[in-house]
């Protein structure tokens, strides 16, 4: 028997590494691994959504839920990005 799971995929991936690129532009100082860090760090404070494709998780979304998850990316990208540059302060240069 053969199994593809290419399909299957962290729901919060794209929408936190677009949201990471989008907001790179106003953190000029970081570095592309600093950028990967905040991406890692966001999404280590987000669940985990495991879908196979966006829209049938985006299809079955309340207003409510689809709301809800706006605000917890914002929560976790300001979150992210506030951690790295804490860190990035503190390492020895």
């Amino acid at each position: 028997m053969n199994f593809n799971f290419e399909q299957v995929h962290n729901y919060y991936e794209r929408l936190v590494f677009e949201e990471v690129v989008r907001r790179a532009q106003a953190h000029p100082d970081f570095s592309n691994d600093m950028l990967a860090d905040v991406a890692c760090v966001a999404l280590n404070r987000l669940p985990a959504r495991y879908v196979r494709h966006d829209v049938d998780m985006m299809f079955y979304l309340t207003e409510q839920e689809r709301h809800a998850i706006e605000l917890s990316l914002e929560e976790v990208l300001q979150f992210a990005f506030g951690f790295v540059q804490e860190r990035a302060a503190k390492a020895p240069r």
